[in-house]
């Protein structure tokens, strides 16, 4: 029997790829990857001055000129769907 697939496009796509694409959210992986990104310019970070203390991430125009790719992945998952069924 076949697995079921995520109903997450972006997450089949990234794990049919290559085992170390796959998306792991704990904190410090996720602060130390933001941190990736704004050096590499795809997102800005805010802080605020308040207590609790509040940070804000947004995506920078470099970072919106991913959505085609990540549309191009959505569009080739949903026809990798169709071809699972198919085949079954």
């Amino acid at each position: 029997m076949k697995q079921e697939l995520p109903a997450c496009p972006v997450e089949i796509t990234m794990g049919l790829i290559d085992d170390k694409w796959k998306i792991l959210i704990i904190r410090d992986l996720l602060t130390n990857n933001l941190r990736d990104m704004e050096k590499s310019g795809l997102v800005h970070r805010e802080v605020f001055a308040e207590v609790p203390p509040r940070v804000e991430y947004s995506l920078t125009d470099t970072g919106w000129s991913l959505k085609p790719v990540l549309d191009s992945m959505v569009q080739w998952v949903n026809n990798y769907r169709e071809l699972q069924k198919i085949a079954d």
